[in-house]
């Protein structure tokens, strides 16, 4: 079966909202995050859970993709509850969320199970979703708690 890769464009809000709504339960290792200081670029690669290819149907097989999350225009980026040195840890996606400043750049963070956040500055929102090789399968479905 041929598979098509998404690539999503956000340059508002709401477009980061169905951004951050196609990385729900993406798994990202420290080691896969990068800030590019000169080149005001903030990258990090994520192994995404496709929900769109599950909800297509009951039969449907669970599967991860390899996608590129990158900002554009990044004037600082900082961490919480992070601790860059340990390379072999994971993120657990849970949103982003935005909020344009009195100064009219716009924060934007990352927001990760644990309390861990990367918060980055950008003088526009323009970041890119980009899946990268072939899905592959896995046993486990993300699950969450009922409130």
């Amino acid at each position: 079966m041929k598979f098509k890769h998404l690539k999503l464009i956000a340059r508002t809000d709401e477009d980061l909202k169905v951004v951050s709504a196609h990385l729900q339960d993406s798994i990202a290792n420290i080691s896969d995050v990068a800030n590019l200081l000169k080149n005001r670029m903030f990258l990090m690669q994520l192994n995404r859970f496709m929900w769109e290819d599950v909800e297509k149907g009951v039969f449907r097989k669970n599967k991860r993709i390899r996608t590129i999350l990158k900002f554009e225009n990044v004037i600082k980026v900082h961490s919480k509850n992070i601790n860059q040195s340990k390379k072999d840890k994971f993120l657990d996606f849970l949103t982003i969320e935005t909020n344009l400043m009195p100064d009219n750049n716009y924060e934007m963070k990352i927001v990760f199970a644990g309390d861990a956040i990367i918060k980055i500055i950008s003088e526009v929102i323009e970041v890119t979703l980009d899946d990268q090789g072939e899905p592959w399968e896995t046993k486990n479905m993300p699950r969450h708690k009922e409130i």
